[in-house]
């Protein structure tokens, strides 16, 4: 290894060894120089459309592949990707998001240039990504610049939250030490000490003394780490197990005492019960809000819940601090004993996620969303990614069971429709990346599967190309059901701002530079889609499959949107 590099070879080295292969982004004056370095590093640079979809790849990318990078230019292309930023932040996506600035002398001398407002004033934008992003670096002096770009890579890392590069053009190529990268980036270790180990005590005690313990699974599981040990203990201790949405897929569901998502006052009246009456909840990566809770409905009750989060331990009313999760956890199971915990002898009478199919319905009749999602998951696969846009494929999606190491994207908090599009470019490139350093389970051939409403497609349907242009194994199904249906369930059920452009959905492959074999169908029934599951070619072939569901305007899956569709109907 070279004693200097240059300031952006130094950047690009550090991503590398944090596991990014791939950089999505938007070419703007002011990071040009500074892409001239990306494939020179060994990375792929990806290209979108825009930079709120690159933004929203680059979440999903992290998602999948634990951290990922965008490069924008100053100004105009951060805030077009600062939407997609603060979605990963509030969901905790860990993205790092690089902004190439202008030279230091012009900020410096407040030169009045374009992408600013014209008035002096440089700092603006970096102000508005403190709200949303973990750490911020400016690189001023090549000195400093290698131990602060360390620095806001290891917080985004720790808090699995985006962090904020700015790059002046002038510093691109200036010469930085490269000592530091001797050293790989990683989460400091805990030190243990007294008051840690009485706290996972007490854990311990709670879980001796339950007689009807459960176990939680959120989707802050995945940023804290720990995915592979509470897996271990939901397998270990067998206990009755369920997700939130957001966790949904991040554990095996093909366990046995793996009960799909706890929908709180919307799941199945003998769910209720049982989980109400529960003496103990043991709650991992808690991320309480409305979506992700059925409305709050699904929360445990303090005085049962063992709420693990980031530092924090919560047992009842009490919070224990300065208690990482990673250390938390990976100490609850080398304590344990098992011998002293509860033993379900005779598994309680549950129900389970199970799949449908076309037997129970008429070939010739309307698709349907209270069957459409079970029938749908016989075609999922081990390795496989399903993502839900927010609507109804956001719901019905959590209706599916999935095979093991399937992982989920559905909505959670943030809710920006059009996000999905953008997160499987992102989630399956990633994918794609695992697969060939054979470091995807063993799995060797999966797909990225997108459920998709019209509305959410209009919002980003850029990104169809960038999803083309790389040749990646996504099958898009788009659910066309005339408009914004998630909306109508809310607020006016027959008003015309809920409509949308009436498209020819499945010319977009073509319009997008797909080739001309590439797999479409349209399907409006039951037997129409039979023979579409039925034909082979969402396997057969790589690349973009592309299928349009036609469906009711106010057919809604089960749940919160049924339940709310109810009301705007009693309602007028």
């Amino acid at each position: 290894m070279p004693a200097t590099l240059k300031l952006s070879e130094y950047l690009f080295a550090r991503l590398k060894q944090l596991g990014i292969d791939s950089i999505h982004g938007v070419p703007g004056d002011y990071n040009l120089n500074l892409l001239d370095f990306v494939e020179p590093a060994g990375l792929h640079w990806v290209g979108n459309a825009n930079e709120l979809n690159a933004g929203y790849a680059a979440d999903g990318y992290a998602r999948i592949k634990g951290i990922g990078a965008l490069i924008t230019t100053f100004g105009v292309g951060e805030l077009s990707a600062i939407n997609a930023i603060a979605g990963a932040y509030a969901e905790r996506a860990a993205v790092v998001h690089i902004v190439g600035t202008p030279p230091r002398e012009s900020q410096d001398s407040r030169l009045l240039i374009h992408h600013t407002f014209n008035d002096g004033e440089y700092r603006r934008f970096a102000q508005m990504h403190q709200h949303v992003t973990v750490a911020q670096a400016n690189l001023r002096d090549p000195r400093t610049a290698p131990a602060q770009i360390d620095s806001v890579l290891q917080q985004c890392l720790l808090h699995s939250r985006p962090v904020y590069i700015e790059v002046p053009v002038d510093l691109v190529a200036a010469p930085v030490s490269a000592e530091q990268l001797k050293t790989k980036i990683s989460i400091p270790n805990v030190e243990p000490n007294a008051y840690q180990e009485s706290v996972i005590s007490k854990v311990i005690d709670k879980i001796y003394e339950a007689k009807q313990p459960i176990i939680l699974v959120d989707g802050e599981t995945r940023a804290l780490g720990i995915v592979d040990d509470v897996e271990k203990f939901v397998s270990h201790t067998k206990w009755p197990t369920w997700s939130s949405g957001f966790g949904k897929g991040l554990i095996d569901e093909t366990l046995p005492n793996f009960h799909g998502i706890y929908r709180g006052n919307f799941d199945d009246p003998k769910t209720q019960r049982f989980f109400n009456d529960s003496d103990l909840v043991l709650c991992f990566g808690p991320h309480f809000s409305t979506t992700n809770s059925f409305a709050s409905s699904s929360i445990p009750k303090t005085q049962t819940a063992i709420l693990f989060t980031d530092t924090e331990i919560r047992i009842n009313t009490q919070v224990f601090r300065d208690i990482p999760a990673r250390y938390a956890v990976s100490r609850l199971s080398l304590k344990l004993d098992s011998s002293r915990i509860a033993s379900y002898t005779t598994y309680p009478d549950l129900p389970r996620d199970q799949s449908d199919n076309f037997t129970s319905v008429s070939s010739d009749g309307p698709i349907k969303q209270d069957r459409l999602w079970r029938i749908l998951s016989t075609i999922l696969r081990p390795g496989d990614i399903v993502l839900g846009e927010t609507g109804t494929a956001g719901y019905g999606c959590r209706e599916m069971p999935l095979p093991r190491h399937t992982r989920l994207f559905t909505p959670v908090t943030w809710l920006s429709i059009g996000y999905m599009l953008g997160a499987a470019q992102g989630a399956a490139l990633a994918q794609r990346e695992l697969i060939s350093s054979s470091n995807y389970h063993g799995i060797t051939n999966a797909r990225t599967i997108l459920f998709i409403g019209d509305g959410s497609f209009q919002m980003t349907v850029q990104e169809l190309g960038t999803i083309i242009h790389n040749n990646l194994d996504v099958v898009l199904f788009l659910i066309n059901n005339d408009g914004y249906t998630i909306e109508r369930c809310i607020h006016g059920l027959k008003a015309g701002y809920n409509d949308v452009a009436a498209w020819r959905y499945l010319q977009a492959p073509s319009f997008f530079g797909a080739s001309e074999d590439t797999y479409t169908a349209s399907v409006r029934t039951w037997g129409d889609l039979e023979k579409v599951l039925g034909s082979g070619e969402l396997d057969r072939t790589k690349g973009l499959k592309m299928v349009e569901i036609f469906m009711d305007r106010e057919d809604v899956p089960k749940g919160p949107l049924s339940y709310l569709l109810q009301l705007q109907t009693a309602g007028q």
